[in-house]
């Protein structure tokens, strides 16, 4: 095991009480962001286009004591830039973790996961169930993945067109790649965490933070958004092999074997109820802006249905219930795709509960 000092952060970057290590794993060299303590950690794994700078206010709202790590995955934050092969779906993020975990000599840990993060912390769940203290799901990518199918995870078209790479919007692509702070236009970072990361309500301090952290997203090929095909099937591209919108790509993701795992940690979901990407009405969800008519030839709802996000993941933690294992959902007013942002006071409460909870099994 190597833990190094990385290269020293802007000013700002980091919050007192935060410091920061490299970790040379065996499968990357990735930054984690770490509030030292004692006991069994807690360890944050963040979103598709953040990094872990995202979780320091919650990391800093522990007990005094409570070890607690975040993660940069691959391509995001500090760590490595590697391609992601998205036809494993989510596994190359869930190995890299388990891989940093490993090598800090870490076998059990509460995991908290956003948004793409919890279906990576799911799939760890899958794969090594015993390292899994806890789980708390953060505004978490549904368990079919992201696009495309209907309630019980069918594919709406054989290719699942509509999901993937080609779904990013490319002005925003260009604006990450060339470290666009302004909110001049809509399609800029920090237009699209005010309309979409938060309530547009909320309004944070810490919003130049959150904005660097975006654009610390990898856009190299095999990151982000990722490769797509041409298909036959209305908007005209289904999801390709490599890259970040991929690896939630329905052919390439399904979590849905959390419901059969042995132990059973228990299992927190917080979401808001006004939460504009993970929602059954994503504006992220090409269909459900077809039916609204912001992408013209909509099909009709027979063929390119809205993919119901927060049915799907009730159902799937529904049967993860009886088949034994304990569920708590928490739906927040007044509160968007960032519960950990805007109701830290709130959260702080759901992982107290959790760090509490008795060990699975």
């Amino acid at each position: 095991m190597t833990v190094e000092n990385p290269t020293p952060q802007p000013a700002g970057r980091l919050l007192p009480g935060i410091e920061q290590h490299v970790v040379d794993a065996p499968r990357l060299r990735a930054s984690v962001l770490e509030r030292s303590g004692a006991g069994i950690p807690v360890v944050f794994v963040h979103g598709n286009v953040s990094s872990s700078l995202f979780w320091q206010p919650s990391m800093l709202a522990l007990e005094p004591g409570v070890r607690a790590l975040a993660v940069d995955l691959r391509g995001f934050g500090d760590s490595e830039t590697l391609p992601v092969d998205a036809t494993r779906g989510l596994r190359d993020y869930a190995d890299d973790v388990v891989s940093v975990l490993d090598t800090l000599g870490i076998d059990e840990a509460h995991l908290v996961g956003w948004s793409m993060g919890g279906g990576v912390t799911m799939q760890i769940l899958l794969d090594r169930p015993t390292l899994v203290r806890s789980l708390t799901l953060v505004s978490t990518v549904s368990p079919y993945g992201f696009g495309a199918t209907r309630l019980d995870g069918s594919l709406t078209s054989p290719d699942a067109a509509g999901a993937g790479g080609g779904g990013a919007n490319p002005d925003f692509v260009a604006r990450l790649r060339a470290g666009d702070r302004t909110a001049e236009e809509p399609t800029s970072p920090r237009s699209v965490f005010r309309s979409s990361y938060v309530h547009t309500s909320h309004q944070s301090p810490l919003e130049d933070l959150w904005v660097e952290s975006m654009l610390s997203t990898s856009t190299a090929e095999g990151n982000y958004p990722g490769d797509s095909v041409a298909s036959e099937s209305w908007p005209g591209f289904a999801p390709g092999t490599s890259g970040v919108l991929n690896t939630m790509a329905p052919q390439h993701l399904d979590l849905t074997g959390i419901v059969a795992v042995d132990p059973k940690p228990r299992i927190a979901w917080v979401h808001g109820l006004d939460d504009a990407i993970v929602s059954d009405t994503s504006f992220f969800d090409l269909n459900h802006l077809g039916q609204l008519g912001v992408i013209p030839g909509w099909p009709g709802e027979e063929a390119a249905p809205a993919q119901p996000m927060k049915a799907q993941i009730r159902a799937v933690l529904g049967r993860y219930e009886a088949a034994g294992g304990e569920v708590v959902e928490e739906a927040w007013v007044s509160c968007g795709h960032s519960p950990h942002l805007e109701h830290p006071d709130d959260f702080r409460r759901v992982l107290e509960t959790q760090l509490a909870a008795r060990p699975a099994g």
